[in-house]
């Protein structure tokens, strides 16, 4: 079985494909409660749209576009 890599920095290549002419760029940054993790805003503009995602830190390490489940 292969391991994905799931640092931030491949995420944001997988999703949204920085390039010269349209680079990527952190909107946001903020803790979530509880020590939680983490949610990173990342965006890019491209020639006809803006595109931003929230990625979201997990315990255990991980980035995720979705939130870590509360409790």
């Amino acid at each position: 079985m292969r391991k994905t890599d799931n640092s931030l920095h491949a995420l944001v290549e997988k999703w949204l494909s920085p390039s010269d002419a349209s680079p990527a760029r952190v909107a946001c940054f903020r803790h979530l409660a509880n020590h939680k993790g983490c949610v990173v805003c990342v965006e890019s503009a491209q020639a006809t749209r803006r595109l931003s995602i929230a990625f979201f830190r997990h315990r255990n390490g991980g980035w995720y576009v979705f939130p870590p489940l509360a409790g």
